[in-house]
């Protein structure tokens, strides 16, 4: 198959904002600001929170709000959902991903795995209350898999 002649256009250079799902927002708010201590700088009771990491957002939202039509049409933002558990990853460095994991044990939360990747970096698994998979890893982790 051929590609069309597409223009020029540059790569995106960073993620700005990633999302996750959660049916229980009061749980998910519970484990992210309280737990992990993000900051949460927008809620809408019963549809989402946002979570502030430096330059970048965690949405969460409750997938049975957010996967039809808009309810505000000045925002005609599409609707968008999954189901089942998503992913995610922050980025630590070592000492602060051993103080979590630390903290979530103490907290009674159940560890996944934690375990150093053969290049040497750092993983911490968890679950959060919908089950996405929350992963802390030194941010180093990639360097041997980025180009050039």
């Amino acid at each position: 198959m051929e590609k069309p002649d597409l223009p020029a256009a540059p790569a995106p250079n960073a993620i700005l904002e990633a999302a996750i799902y959660a049916d229980d927002l009061d749980a998910a708010q519970a484990f992210y600001e309280d737990l992990l201590g993000l900051p949460l700088f927008q809620h809408v009771e019963g549809r989402h929170m946002f979570f502030a990491l430096g330059a970048s957002v965690l949405l969460v939202f409750d997938p049975a709000r957010t996967s039809h039509s808009p309810e505000n049409p000045r925002m005609p933002v599409p609707p968008h959902g999954a189901t089942g558990p998503g992913h995610v990853c922050f980025a630590m460095n070592r000492e602060a991903i051993d103080a979590m994991h630390r903290r979530l044990e103490a907290a009674g939360v159940p560890i996944d795995t934690a375990f150093d990747w053969p290049n040497g970096a750092r993983s911490l698994y968890v679950r959060d209350p919908a089950g996405n998979s929350v992963e802390f890893a030194e941010p180093w982790l990639w360097d041997d898999q980025k180009p050039g």
